[in-house]
């Protein structure tokens, strides 16, 4: 089927559907070519001022969506990224993967026991889940540093999964349920990767995922203290973080000779850390050897402990000194199926929002910003897809919720990692560690390992500095940060995550639905080098010039646009004037869609109302004509006198902040032209716009009527000047440039005059952008479009040599390339001068 029958038959259908094509276009099909713009200017004698802009079609739209085949092979080879750089693997990031693999696996292996405790679960669970998660990582990575196993805060929230859920269904044992939760989560999470939907994580801000850190890390370490002390008093460790602090300082005379091993094993592990940042400040050059001693503190700490608890409780294995980790049995015993089903998942179908949230922000928020620190870039869908893998497959030998953990990160970037392979060195560690050390992790005292979490924790916790740091930036975010900490410790993990998130999203709607636009004037400024002014050509002039008290007449001034009232920032003992009066240009500063669409054209329509006039005044002979909204001075007193003020003219609208619009913010747009018009009638507002960077955004302004001249109500089209905005399309260092640039001086030679050349543009290095102005209007209204054809072909713009083009398409001139041109064409097209002295907005 042609393009002419396709459109013969969309017409045909939507003349028969009522549907108007030509939707809210004041102009028509059928109306005056020249007024519109189009015709002459378009179709004129110059070739490259026939440019029409074309509006985006839908079938564009879909095409945009529609990925490409080569996109489509770029998905699925960017699902496996190890591909990209397994076959250069060579021995030198062998090396550096060993050193740091063995390193983080001697960590990995006590904190994994230690954080199973935090799951209510047997430690072999931990030991479980830490392979699986360093195994399948490195498949799926775009972090070569991230360490995927369990960490405190998921820990926490699986036992409290796992205890809420074991009372409803007790015949169900609880590492069933953890693995059964490890599935779901996984699953989630690696169809949001798949789906690419990665993006989703930069909608919780920073303070918040501190917030809910340190609320987190409070609430373990207030849960931990109990047992380091070996408390025997009976109360639970899962009420809200400042209960169990409470109970904890109740029941301290409970305590038993368990604190001797746990405080102690937290002192040493601290003081150890202390004496290897001292060391590496005062021995700089072995600051490696000082990295390593301080990373394997953990094993030395667990590996003294449980040395004297072996001394101590060999021979009394049945009734120890102090409580111990008990036994751990060989190899995977507990590699099965998980079981999923319905009965399970509705015990913590509650919990799952929460559970995927702390999956997603911790293991995001650590791997992008060690990316950031090493100089390379994740892609945050991948990692949902390594997560979700992860989690997918740890079930099937017992492992239970693990994500991207913060310490051993840390430690894994310190120790030298090169590749992602470096997980397996790890796998292999922790693999030693489930078939060679189960005896030896019996005499692990229960204390030493609560201090280890402590400890472990205890980095989670945001410090002063940083908060102070968050004040200064942005007060607001501040305040969000302490509302998430004090939630949590009053509440619960999972409230406290939902209320960090929730306030967060609030207070950007709030920011978004509240944004308030700006009027702008105009400023004529100077660039200044010491005493000399820069000249337009980037040379230095005078500074003592008689031309440069802000008239630009040199060449070295510049026209800016600041807020009239200096909410920039800006001096205000500099006077920021409107340009015209009656012409206002008005600023979006959060975009320009529904939530915030009244907020800014009520604003805009009362400030307009406070600083002009109506152009025909309306007559009340009686006070009951008066409208009840507009009732008039109180009795006995006098109409205020508006005289002084000018009647509109134009409103210029800077869309600089705008990517998108929608049905309802164009709408309203409408409904305030509508007023205007009523407002400035018998004349007609013009609307001009400035820094469109969207085709969508100007094909929804045209739709709506916006973009060329508005008709008059009195004798057809108010005449208009057409101003648009060319460039040059080769350039100053062109051949074409050159050749022109020499036989200007041949003609300046010659002593022939160049005013053509002069007034249509100036030969410089800046001249990108330039003006093509028409001429005044004839007084003879009957030959108006032969005079305005006559002088646009007649336009010095044409005559010029050098080859311009159209910036933007004709069949849009109220669209501008910047504030000036649509300041210019505001200006040449405005009405009768109203009072001149009435030349600044107070806003």
């Amino acid at each position: 089927m042609s393009g002419d029958t396709k459109t013969k038959v969309g017409h045909g259908l939507a003349k028969a559907l009522g549907i108007k094509i030509g939707y809210r276009d004041p102009l028509g099909a059928h109306s005056d070519p020249v007024t519109r713009g189009e015709s002459t200017f378009s179709m004129g004698t110059v070739d490259t001022y026939s440019y029409l802009e074309p509006e985006p079609t839908s079938g564009e739209w879909l095409l945009e969506l529609c990925p490409t085949w080569s996109q489509v092979a770029h998905y699925f080879y960017s699902l496996f990224p190890f591909l990209s750089w397994i076959t250069r693997y060579n021995m030198q990031w062998f090396l550096g993967d060993l050193i740091a693999g063995v390193t983080v696996g001697a960590v990995v292996v006590p904190q994994g026991m230690a954080y199973a405790k935090l799951a209510e679960l047997p430690v072999e669970y931990g030991l479980y889940s830490s392979f699986m998660g360093v195994l399948i990582y490195w498949f799926f990575a775009t972090s070569k540093d991230i360490t995927i196993g369990p960490v405190a805060v998921m820990s926490t929230l699986v036992g409290t999964v796992v205890t809420e859920a074991h009372e409803k269904i007790p015949d169900v044992e609880p590492h069933v349920i953890a693995s059964c939760l490890a599935i779901i989560c996984g699953a989630i999470v690696c169809a949001m990767g798949l789906l690419r939907l990665g993006f989703i994580v930069d909608f919780i801000p920073l303070p918040a995922i501190s917030a809910f850190m340190t609320g987190s890390a409070i609430n373990i370490c207030s849960g931990q203290v109990k047992d380091m002390l070996g408390e025997t008093a009976s109360f639970s460790t899962k009420d809200s973080t400042y209960l169990v602090i409470i109970n904890t300082l109740k029941h301290l005379p409970s305590a038993k000779l368990d604190a001797a091993m746990g405080v102690t094993a937290l002192a040493m592990l601290y003081l150890i850390r202390s004496g290897c940042n001292f060391g590496a400040r005062k021995f700089p050059r072995h600051a490696k050897v000082w990295f390593f001693v301080s990373t394997l503190r953990t094993v030395f700490v667990i590996l003294f402990y449980t040395m004297i608890s072996a001394a101590t409780n060999l021979h009394r294995r049945d009734n120890p000194a102090f409580k111990l980790l008990g036994k751990v049995p060989r190899g995977f015993q507990h590699a099965a199926v998980p079981q999923v089903n319905s009965r399970i998942i509705k015990t913590f179908a509650n919990e799952l929002p929460a559970s995927v949230i702390v999956l997603l922000i911790e293991h995001i928020a650590i791997s992008k910003s060690f990316g950031r620190v090493n100089n390379y870039t994740i892609d945050p869908s991948q990692e949902l897809v390594a997560i979700g893998v992860s989690n997918l497959l740890g079930p099937f030998l017992g492992g239970y919720p693990a994500t991207g953990s913060f310490s051993r990160t840390a430690i894994k970037s310190k120790a030298g990692v090169r590749t992602p392979l470096a997980g397996v060195i790890t796998a292999v560690v922790v693999l030693l560690a489930i078939y060679a050390l189960p005896a030896l992790f019996f005499y692990i005292p229960k204390a030493s390992l609560a201090g280890v979490i402590i400890h472990a924790v205890g980095d989670l916790v945001t410090p002063p500095n940083t908060v102070y740091q968050f004040w200064r930036v942005s007060p607001l975010d501040a305040i969000i940060f302490f509302i998430g900490v004090f939630v949590t410790v009053f509440t619960t993990i999972e409230i406290g995550i939902y209320c960090t998130v929730c306030v967060s999203a609030a207070i950007l709607l709030f920011r978004v639905a509240k944004a308030r636009g700006q009027f702008l004037g105009q400023v004529t400024i100077h660039s200044v080098v010491g005493d000399h002014l820069v000249q337009e050509d980037g040379k230095y002039g005078s500074g003592n010039s008689p031309n440069t008290p802000g008239d630009g007449k040199d060449g070295s001034g510049r026209s800016i646009f600041l807020p009239i009232n200096h909410t920039d920032g800006s001096n205000p003992d500099i006077e920021v004037q409107q340009p015209y009066p009656g012409i206002f240009i008005y600023r979006f500063s959060e975009g320009f869609n529904y939530p915030n669409a009244n907020h800014y054209t009520d604003y805009l329509v009362d400030t307009i109302f406070k600083n002009t006039r109506r152009t025909n005044p309306f007559s009340y002979g009686e006070p009951g004509d008066r409208p009840w909204n507009n009732p008039g001075p109180r009795r006995g007193k006098a109409e205020e006198d508006r005289s002084h003020l000018p009647i509109l003219q134009a409103v210029i609208l800077d869309f600089s902040s705008v990517n998108n619009v929608d049905v309802t913010s164009i709408q309203n747009l409408i409904d305030v032209r509508n007023q205007l018009d009523l407002y400035a009638s018998p004349k007609t507002v013009q609307w001009h716009f400035a820094h469109i960077n969207n085709r969508w955004t100007k094909r929804a302004l045209a739709a709506a009527g916006f973009g060329f001249p508005s008709p008059d109500s009195g004798d057809g089209f108010h005449r208009w000047k057409p101003i648009f905005s060319v460039a040059e399309i080769e350039g100053r260092a062109s051949a074409a440039a050159h050749a022109e640039m020499v036989n200007n001086e041949h003609v300046q030679q010659q002593g022939l005059k160049s005013e053509d050349l002069e007034h249509g543009f100036k030969h410089d290095s800046h001249a990108v952008e330039r003006e093509t102005h028409g001429i005044e209007e004839s007084s003879d209204s009957s030959s108006t479009d032969d005079k305005l054809q006559h002088d646009l072909k007649n336009s010095k713009a044409y005559r010029n040599r050098r080859k311009v083009a159209l910036v933007q398409g004709l069949n849009r001139p109220f669209f501008h390339i910047d504030l000036t041109s649509a300041l210019q064409s505001a200006l040449a097209n405005a009405g009768d001068d109203p009072d001149p002295k009435m030349n600044v907005l107070n806003a």
